[in-house]
């Protein structure tokens, strides 16, 4: 006990500087006390709670032991110094005097009084070169104040715990306090942390403080964990080991949405200028109407630089209101001017037509001398091919010219059907302008369409007749390649091709007949539907004057007749009603039978049927019935069938299926 004593008199006698400079001490305002409830609660609860234990550098002093050669050693004697902070878990920093090891040990070049090392060595960790090694323990010095003295916790002991902090968190809770500390001790140690705001103590031995800004808090949350000691007593409620932690208070957290808030406002207004920024240009503005400008905008209406601008400028005019009688003079002059454009406007259309004629003239020139150079191509090909000149070339040689003059003619055809489409365009378009002189609609509907298969059919003939002709030649050809020695592989071959091709120019022969005789039938339906056409014009004249005639005369009888019909009507509706009950019941019943032999059907193709395969089925049971009647009956059971389309373009179909299950539910 003597030594221990011993030990602490010495250290209170030795003069230990702080590591940070002491700010002087502000005047704290009482009237600035944080009024949070919850702060109170948070430090009741903390306060039941035991604080961890941590060893410390005042617990260890009951354990030093000292000599009785240190009891007589000076007070300014560096090993005094050295053993004194080595006890207290601390680096000897700025120390004069002996080393305490020998400079073998110690690093090269090393000042203790100036606390630096003159040549760095590469090897050393945090140079970049060595990896640091990994958490290393933090010594914290010695804390003094006026009032009370810090002493920091264990550097090997894990850093206290914390919990999560709120955002925006200011406020600090501190436990552990010692019993006798007092407002202005507590600030007196946190204002070196930064500006103190407002201070709650309370009376189990914590307090909430609140800070100016939230990095201060980090720079509190540092002093946990070291011990308190009020002046220089030993007394038990003179000390007590700080807790530090982050508390949460509806102040801070309110700052904190302001400040969002306030963030949110910039980066909106930030957004706003960047879409202004971006925006186009909004158009210029019209000016308003007066006598001087209308006539600067007259003459710029008759300018075709300038006319776009100015139709637009006139648009907004009529279309403000700004036409009166005053100014009706001057707005038809400027509409007149408008009016002035049209020609030139179709000008130019034709111009560009016309244009794009020659355009299409060059390209079908140019197509026609290319196909032209095909020919000749092929035709050389051709005559390679025949036997005086086809002899004398090698087997890979006849191989490549073979798949050089199958690739010319697939590209010749290719050409060749481009060409014929344009031709084919062309002349349905003169087809077009023809018929447009038509009067009557349906007869040019009928007209054109039979105009468009004789045409068509037209056509196809041509083309059979260029494929019989192009089957002829390659005839002859081999006929002339036919020599008077021994039949070959290749002549027997050539026989065979020679017999498929009769076989297909005999067919040939046979579609083009067929096809000459479906374009003569064609042409005689063609005058057919002309002499109709003039027949029913006519017919629809006289019709018109008998419709004349007889209207008059049925006016004239109408009168006479009138008052005897209303007597035989009399008389007559008893049995018209009887009649009609009877035809409504047969009409009734027959439409329930088909509609229940359609269900029946239907239920057997769940996935539909189109009317002309209903109807075909309806025909093997009653012939008088027809597709419309069907149709008909379908489409006013909508809960009992529906229509559904399938397929795509050409393959479109409307099918009918049954629903009289789920309709049931609908209705």
């Amino acid at each position: 006990m003597k030594s221990t004593s011993v030990a602490q008199q010495e250290l209170r006698e030795l003069p230990v500087v702080p590591a940070g400079d002491q700010q002087a001490l502000k005047p704290h305002n009482a009237s600035k006390a944080m009024s949070n409830p919850s702060l109170t609660e948070e430090g009741e609860q903390r306060a039941k709670e035991p604080p961890p234990t941590m060893a410390t550098a005042a617990d260890t002093l009951g354990s030093i032991t000292m000599d009785a050669a240190q009891l007589t050693m000076s007070v300014t004697d560096p090993t005094a110094w050295a053993t004194a902070m080595n006890n207290l878990g601390m680096v000897p920093i700025g120390l004069t005097g002996q080393q305490l090891v020998s400079s073998s040990v110690c690093l090269q070049g090393f000042e203790p009084s100036l606390s630096m090392i003159a040549q760095i060595n590469p090897l050393m960790a945090g140079m970049g070169l060595v990896p640091q090694p990994l958490e290393l323990p933090v010594a914290k010095e010695i804390i003094h104040c006026k009032n009370c003295t810090l002493f920091p916790p264990n550097p090997n002991l894990p850093p206290p715990s914390t919990r999560e902090r709120p955002p925006g968190c200011k406020t600090v809770f501190v436990g552990g306090l010692p019993e006798n500390a007092t407002e202005e001790i507590i600030q007196e140690v946190f204002e070196q942390c930064g500006e103190i705001t407002a201070i709650r103590k309370s009376k189990k031995n914590f307090c909430h403080i609140r800070f100016q800004e939230e990095f201060m808090v980090d720079k509190a949350i540092y002093l946990s964990g070291y011990r308190m000691r009020l002046g220089s007593s030993t007394d038990k409620k003179d000390s007590g080991r700080l807790h530090v932690d982050f508390a949460q208070a509806r102040d801070d957290f309110y700052e904190w949405e302001c400040k969002q808030r306030m963030f949110a406002r910039e980066e909106r207004h930030r957004r706003k200028l960047e879409v202004d920024w971006l925006r186009p240009p909004s158009p210029p503005v019209v000016m308003h109407y007066s006598d001087h400008e209308a006539n600067v905008l007259a003459e710029k209406l008759k300018d075709d630089g300038q006319f776009s601008e100015a139709i637009a400028v006139l648009l907004t005019w009529i279309e403000r209101g700004e036409v009166n009688r005053r100014s009706a003079n001057h707005f038809y002059a400027m509409v007149q001017s408008a009016n002035s454009h049209v020609r030139r406007l179709i000008n130019e259309k034709a111009t560009h037509e016309e244009e794009m004629e020659q355009a299409k003239e060059k390209f079908k020139t140019a197509l026609t001398a290319i196909l032209h150079q095909f020919e000749q191509i092929v035709a050389v090909f051709n005559a390679s091919s025949r036997q005086k000149a086809w002899d004398h070339f090698s087997k890979a040689q006849r191989k490549n010219l073979d798949i050089w003059r199958k690739h010319c003619e697939e590209l010749r055809n290719v050409h060749s059907e481009q060409l014929m489409g344009i031709r084919r365009e062309e002349e349905m378009e003169m087809s077009d302008d023809d018929n447009s002189d038509i009067p009557n609609k349906k007869v040019r509907v009928d007209e054109s369409a039979l105009a468009a298969q004789a045409y068509a059919l037209k056509e196809e003939n041509d083309s059979l007749r260029w494929q019989l002709d192009a089957y002829r030649n390659e005839v002859e050809l081999l006929k002339q390649e036919k020599g008077p020695l021994g039949r070959t592989e290749e002549s027997v071959t050539r026989t065979q091709q020679l017999q498929v091709l009769q076989q297909t120019m005999q067919s040939m022969q046979q579609q083009l007949l067929t096809v000459q005789e479906e374009l003569g039938r064609k042409n005689m339906e063609l005058r057919k539907a002309k002499e109709e056409q003039t027949k029913t014009q006519a017919l629809l004249k006289v019709l018109r004057a008998q419709g004349d005639e007889a209207h008059e005369t049925f006016e004239h009888e109408r009168h006479t007749h009138e008052f005897n019909g209303f007597q035989n009507g009399l008389v007559n509706q008893d049995t018209e009603s009887n009649s009609d009950k009877q035809s409504q019941t047969v009409t009734r019943e027959k439409e329930a039978l088909l509609i229940g032999i359609i269900s029946t059907f239907l239920h057997v193709h769940p996935f539909g049927a189109n009317i002309e395969y209903i109807w075909s089925y309806l025909q093997q049971l009653d012939s008088r019935i027809s597709s419309n009647e069907i149709e008909l009956l379908l489409t006013r059971l909508p809960h009992m069938f529906k229509q559904e389309f399938t397929g795509v373009g050409a393959t479109l179909e409307k099918r009918w299926k049954f629903c009289a299950f789920e309709g049931i539910k609908s209705t």
